[in-house]
């Protein structure tokens, strides 16, 4: 360990800032390799032999809560899309409707 905090948790916190810079854009192919990569790190604490001190307690709480605003993020973004499908499906409709009047 360095400095108290494990390098694969700190890797991770460094993956979890990047996944909500990511998510912000709407990558989600981005996002999940990213999520796959960090999910290996936090695995890997689990198989250390130490238990986690209160610094890298504060640490994965910290991940946890940057994870629920990534995954915030794609669901606002997804809903944002589905309301735009809808939206255009309302129009399509109001199209055929006016044009069948004609």
């Amino acid at each position: 360990m360095s400095g108290g905090i494990d390098d694969a948790l700190r890797r991770a916190m460094e993956i979890s800032l990047e996944l909500v810079a990511i998510a912000e854009g709407g990558d989600v192919r981005a996002t999940a390799r990213l999520d796959v990569e960090r999910r290996r790190l936090l695995d890997s604490l689990r198989s250390r032999p130490t238990a986690i001190d209160t610094d890298e307690r504060l640490l994965l709480q910290k991940i946890a809560q940057l994870n629920d605003q990534a995954i915030g993020l794609l669901v606002h973004r997804r809903r944002r899309t589905e309301r735009e499908i809808d939206m255009v499906g309302v129009g399509r409709r109001a199209v055929a409707a006016y044009s069948s009047t004609r």
